[in-house]
């Protein structure tokens, strides 16, 4: 190969190898610029899902303000959930990764240090590990708990679905129930998200008379004249693997293993 051709291979290589190097820091600062927006857009989004799980969602929907506005009405508190116990922050040992307002519970599961694996008979939900400590979101009037929002997770058929599941100040009338993230087929398990699906769960109890959890999506529409219609829910027409989803994950999060000591202590007056 003579001379000039090896300079015009090197030259065109030093060019290519530039020009990525430049791309490269165009593509990385424009992801650092762009984290502070899209952490504000998911935490807006947070929000505006458990407002509208619990009924508060305002009339400007996509207003920031608003929303904002709203949801200072909750309080966050730290459950454990072994105990159903709420901690302060002198049991939480002021460690950042525990504030409350920071705290992330999806990756909080994934760190065998705030996580429990879970034994394949107590997995219902299919999430494999269990944060030690939950975030809940409580509504207070005038001294009075009126509204408790619970994250959930559990997987449907093709994905893991995270939402809210928001109850009564009774701890057992259900509120709303919302899911935020799930990637269950569109006009089938994707319906999780239907309006007309979605309003069929305020006034459902989650409990029977013993405490125990009674809730249930059943196989078809639910008959509102059976005596135990108040703990079912028609459903999802032709997901039957996304509805036992839905059911195995509020089963698992109102039992032993999810809030259901925390929500026990509420109803027998100790939380």
């Amino acid at each position: 190969m003579s001379t000039a051709k090896k300079e015009t291979t090197g030259q065109t290589l030093l060019v290519a190898f530039l020009l990525c190097i430049v791309c490269s820091v165009i593509v990385a600062g424009s992801a650092v610029s762009l984290k502070p927006v899209q952490s504000a857009n998911k935490q807006l989004d947070r929000k505006k899902n458990i407002l509208s799980a619990a009924g508060m969602l305002p009339a400007g929907a996509q207003d920031a303000a608003g929303i904002d506005r709203e949801f200072q009405r909750f309080q966050v508190r730290m459950v454990d959930l072994d105990s159903g116990e709420y901690l302060d922050e002198q049991t939480l040992g002021g460690r950042p990764e525990l504030d409350p307002q920071r705290y992330d519970q999806i990756k909080a599961a994934k760190d065998a240090k705030l996580s429990d694996a879970l034994p394949a008979e107590q997995d219902i939900a299919s999430i494999k590990r269990r944060e030690k400590i939950a975030q809940v979101y409580l509504l207070e009037e005038e001294g009075q708990l009126k509204k408790i929002v619970l994250p959930i997770r559990g997987y449907g058929l093709w994905s893991t679905l995270y939402g809210f599941l928001v109850l009564e100040g009774d701890a057992t009338t259900v509120v709303g129930l919302a899911y935020y993230d799930q990637k269950e087929t569109p006009g089938l398990g994707g319906e999780v998200d239907n309006p007309k699906w979605k309003a069929l769960w305020p006034g459902k109890q989650v409990f029977d008379e013993n405490g125990e959890v009674a809730i249930s999506v059943i196989k078809g529409t639910v008959n509102t004249d059976s005596p135990d219609a108040v703990h079912k829910v028609d459903g999802l027409s032709g997901a039957t693997l996304t509805s036992k989803g839905v059911q195995g994950m509020l089963r698992f999060w109102l039992g032993e293993r999810g809030f259901g000591p925390y929500l026990g202590r509420i109803r027998g007056g100790q939380a």
